[in-house]
């Protein structure tokens, strides 16, 4: 198998086997099997949903990345938002001094950046997915639709099914899910295919206003949109505006009331600006 390959340098602290780590125990990630030292994927990137696959180990100063096929700045630029290696990391040292219980667990995952899905197109899909079903399953459920409907692409000598690009979805059925899901996955393909749901789009607009536009899509209720922003467009500066899970574990962190306001959540997030997301990333990843 031919391959291209590139380096990515990381501006500010980066550990790689920090997200190595973190992606062993993420079921949404669809990973291929890993040596302990190389992070493999497959997947379509936005810039022109082709098939690719991508081997990412650890390199002085950053990483070192293997594809297979020829990596112009569009796929470049992909795989360093999925790492978020296309953001400069080094304020976030000051956002954790200003903060004591930030700069704690800043200090106990020290590097760990947020490991991004693929497109935001595949985290609008799995948030779909996963919609009243455990995480595991809901992997199972998105393998197949990979099986049924993607590519088959080789990688590392295994050959390995991509999921499939929006164009794919757009039209199609048999997903093997709930007839409402599969409806609202043919919406989300053609808000791909509109160019809505790309990262290049939510990341250029407002958090705020791309947080509303997301939930107006279909099967996008808040805390589907918080994830397709942070974890699928990889914004580095936004704050969900709903997410259970998250509130209880600052909660615990700052010792605030049961009772506290999404609001005063927001309030508190505003001393982690601009990496609101990296550090609503480092309380779920820390738990």
């Amino acid at each position: 198998m031919t391959t291209h390959g590139f380096a990515l340098t990381a501006r500010g602290p980066y550990d790689f086997a920090a997200t190595l780590r973190f992606v062993e125990h993420w079921p949404a990630a669809s990973l291929l099997p890993s040596d302990g030292r190389t992070l493999r994927f497959a997947f379509c990137p936005e810039h022109d949903w082709l098939p690719t696959g991508v081997a990412v180990t650890a390199a002085p100063g950053g990483v070192r990345v293997e594809t297979t096929r020829p990596a112009g700045p569009g796929l470049r630029g992909e795989v360093a938002r999925i790492l978020s290696l296309d953001v400069d990391g080094a304020g976030f040292e000051q956002v954790g001094g200003a903060d004591p219980v930030l700069g704690e667990l800043r200090a106990a995952h020290p590097g760990l950046r947020p490991i991004c899905f693929w497109t935001p197109w595949e985290a609008a899909v799995w948030a779909v997915i996963v919609q009243r079903s455990s995480m595991h399953i809901a992997a199972t459920l998105k393998r197949r639709i990979a099986e049924k409907f993607g590519a088959r692409i080789v990688v590392d000598d295994a050959e390995h099914p991509v999921f499939p690009p929006p164009v794919t979805l757009a039209d199609a059925d048999g997903f093997g899910l709930p007839a409402q899901k599969e409806e609202w996955i043919r919406g989300l393909a053609r808000a791909a295919l509109d160019g809505v749901l790309t990262s290049e789009y939510l990341r250029g607009v407002p958090p705020e206003e791309a947080l509303a536009e997301l939930r107006a899509l279909p099967g996008v209720g808040p805390f589907s949109a918080g994830l397709i922003l942070i974890r699928g467009a990889g914004a580095p500066d936004a704050f969900p505006g709903d997410e259970p899970r998250l509130f209880g574990l600052l909660r615990e962190a700052y010792g605030l009331p049961d009772d506290t306001s999404p609001r005063e959540f927001r309030k508190l997030a505003e001393a982690w600006r601009p990496f609101r997301s990296w550090a609503s990333f480092l309380f779920r990843a820390g738990s």
